[in-house]
């Protein structure tokens, strides 16, 4: 086989201040330097990167290490300049997850109002469903493959504090690690993908769509390049960052009163499998002998999202004109503000997720 070697190509100003710069307060190791009697190019390797170092004239070159102990470089600094002009950064390379303070506002996006679709990972299409993503605090999308058939995936994962994928149309095969063979997400089943669980995509059908909801907004997604799916081993009590994988099916779950008098909701037990993280109901209307009103509600969840899966419904806020909602429409309720829900129709259904898990809602007059 062809072997085959990257490096990257710097300038210097300073050979000879470089060669003990690299290797004795960065750590790589020369591996070569010519010409003999007036080096003029040295080659390095170390930490994962091969390095060519030649002498003369051009803009600064950058270099990021990547390191769980900066301080073995850097006694605490973050940026250094080596003596030839190449500046290195010292960062962490596996950095904690920085959960941003919620900025709370009362937020409809309806589908009627043509929010555009983009095309995004594997020639998926997303529509963004919280403009303003509350501070960069949760992104909640709606994604559709339009045409079905093998996803052009890789195994990957995702450095989140929580993760759903609720299937509303369709259907779609995901691997996961150490949860066995594939598995079949069908619409009103939903999966939570704990923090850095490897899976792949592999096939769905067409016109699927699903929900997906990530905390924080931005989180990065990583190519696991080393792992096959599926592992050998079935670990269905696995946590990872003290979360569990779950998959919910529809089919079968029991329905229990809502926390709004006049609907009903089935739990997908995520509340319970992320230690309170987050909680996703399905929420339907019941017949109702007080009018079409629910009463007036409001809550203390960081977080309260729904979206309209089917049916329809009127969204009243104290001080705001009603929305009328349908299917495809999603809203956002802050702490504290008075809402109620009416108009819903027979087939209304409303996927609810807030974060946390367990919030208390109270009921009362608007005043």
């Amino acid at each position: 086989m062809t072997e085959i070697l990257a490096e990257v190509c710097l300038p210097t100003g300073d050979l000879t201040g470089d060669i003990g710069f690299f290797t004795k307060r960065l750590g790589f190791r020369m591996d070569m330097i010519y010409p003999a009697d007036d080096p003029s190019v040295a080659v390095f390797s170390g930490h994962g990167l091969q390095m060519r170092l030649e002498r003369g004239d051009g803009g600064a070159g950058q270099i990021r290490i990547l390191t769980d102990a900066p301080d073995m470089f850097a006694e605490g600094e973050t940026s250094l300049l080596s003596p030839g002009g190449t500046r290195i950064e010292i960062a962490q390379r596996h950095p904690p997850l920085v959960l941003p303070q919620t900025i709370h506002s009362f937020v409809v996006r309806r589908l009627a109002d043509q929010a555009p679709w983009v095309i995004g990972r594997a020639g998926m299409h997303y529509r963004d469903l919280i403009p303003d993503r509350l501070g960069g605090s949760i992104i909640a999308s709606h994604i559709r493959i339009p045409d079905g058939g093998p996803v052009p995936d890789m195994v990957h994962y995702h450095k989140v504090g929580f993760q759903l994928i609720f299937c509303i149309k369709g259907w779609v095969d995901v691997v996961y690690e150490d949860q066995g063979p594939a598995i079949r997400l069908t619409a009103g089943d939903c999966f939570i993908q704990p923090p850095e669980i490897r899976h792949r995509v592999l096939e769905a059908s067409d016109g699927i769509e699903v929900i997906e909801i990530g905390v924080p907004a931005e989180h990065v997604t990583a190519i696991d390049h080393d792992m096959t799916l599926p592992t050998p081993h079935l670990r269905p009590e696995r946590e990872w960052a003290g979360q569990r994988f779950v998959h919910n099916v529809a089919q079968g779950a029991a329905w229990q009163p809502f926390r709004i008098p006049g609907f009903i909701a089935r739990d997908t037990t995520i509340a319970a499998n992320t230690q309170d993280v987050a909680g996703v109901q399905v929420v339907r209307p019941v017949v109702r002998s007080d009018g079409d009103a629910s009463p007036w509600t409001w809550h203390d969840s960081d977080i309260l999202f729904s979206f309209v899966m089917q049916g329809g419904m009127v969204l009243e806020g104290e001080g705001r004109d009603p929305f009328g909602l349908q299917a495809g429409d999603a809203f956002v309720i802050p702490p504290g503000m008075k809402t109620r829900y009416a108009g819903a129709t027979d087939d209304l259904e409303l996927l609810e997720v807030s974060l946390p898990g367990r919030f208390t809602t109270h009921m009362g007059e608007t005043g």
